[in-house]
């Protein structure tokens, strides 16, 4: 369990001190799912908080200043950022049980603020966060139910927690996947045991989920030397590109450009790609790139949780499948015990 939480909090250090390529992204940002367009008929009734997630308050970084809050009060400014409200129930509480997760993870291995707060409201670092009164605004008449979908998904999992040898997991999630999600050690560098590859169900009408980016010759080796330097890219364009390394689930593993090896989380870095599943053709005097799914592609897919809701699997269902070899159980954090 140590030597798992190890390699954890290395690969956490990783995550958020590398470029965007290693950034989780938990996105909307970002990398969270764009909001489809939905329309609540039935008023939804919402449910009382939960006990376990009021039970204890931690300290959150909002800006330049600390507010505390109930674990499940942050959670819902969560959920309203990450997630759209306009999905299903389960997929919600689902979104709920990674960030209550992924909070206490945090907590547990330092986080990245030390004594000044357990966690903080910048996406780029911790987790998004939308207040309640900014939804209701960009929610319009959906408002009520939207929030009402929020709370549930907090309260109807209270305390509950996605465990790997009894502590909280790095519990990251992405906007879509290619149709199979990444173990870690693709993206960035150690796999974790409950982070690997499998199968997601991404459906159909995922906003973006095939993208074309494209370059002109001089725009593309501007931004490649910029962070390749050493790399040779005279000649005809087709020669600039060489060995192609792709894993068994489309992920590009490491593209030689120039001469130089890249992995395909730098690629996507330099030049702002959707996810590391691409391709790269030369068209009428372009170099294009074809991307399939939005963000890193490790953990829980968003639309693959929203599919899989749409399908009838509850909550646990799409937890358990996302992350490898779990447990879910409340869980509080033994100082706040």
């Amino acid at each position: 369990m140590k030597r798992y939480l190890g390699v954890s909090i290395v690969l956490l250090c990783l995550l958020f001190l590398l470029p965007l390529a290693t950034v989780v992204t938990h996105v909307v940002r970002r990398e969270a799912a764009e909001e489809p367009a939905a329309k609540e008929e039935t008023k939804i009734e919402l449910l009382p908080p939960g006990e376990t997630d009021g039970s204890y308050t931690i300290r959150v970084l909002k800006g330049d200043k600390v507010e505390t809050m109930t674990m499940g009060e942050y959670l819902q400014g969560v959920v309203r950022a990450e997630m759209p409200a306009s999905f299903e129930q389960q997929a919600l509480c689902a979104q709920a049980v990674a960030a209550r997760t992924y909070t206490l993870y945090k907590m547990a291995s330092g986080g990245n603020h030390g004594d000044l707060a357990d966690i903080c409201t910048d996406h780029t670092c911790c987790q998004a966060y939308l207040d309640k009164e900014t939804a209701t605004k960009n929610w319009g008449d959906n408002a009520e139910n939207y929030e009402a979908k929020v709370e549930n998904a907090v309260s109807l999992t209270d305390g509950q927690t996605i465990l790997y040898d009894g502590v909280p997991v790095l519990a990251v999630f992405h906007s879509s996947s290619a149709g199979q999600t990444k173990k870690s050690g693709e993206v960035w560098t150690s796999d974790l045991p409950y982070l690997q590859s499998v199968s997601s169900p991404e459906g159909e009408g995922v906003p973006n989920y095939y993208s074309r980016v494209e370059f002109t010759f001089a725009e593309f080796k501007k931004l490649f030397m910029a962070a390749y330097p050493e790399a040779d890219l005279s000649g005809r364009v087709s020669g600039w590109f060489g060995e192609r390394k792709v894993s068994e689930d489309g992920n590009v593993d490491s593209v030689t450009v120039g001469g130089v090896s890249v992995r395909g989380t730098q690629m996507r870095t330099i030049f702002s790609l959707r996810s590391t599943t691409f391709e790269t053709e030369i068209q009428d005097g372009k170099i294009v790139f074809f991307v399939t799914g939005y963000g890193h592609g490790v953990g829980m897919s968003q639309y693959g949780a929203q599919q899989m809701a749409k399908d009838g699997s509850g909550w646990k269902d799409i937890i358990t499948h996302y992350y490898t070899g779990v447990t879910v159980a409340v869980y509080i954090p033994e100082a706040m015990s």
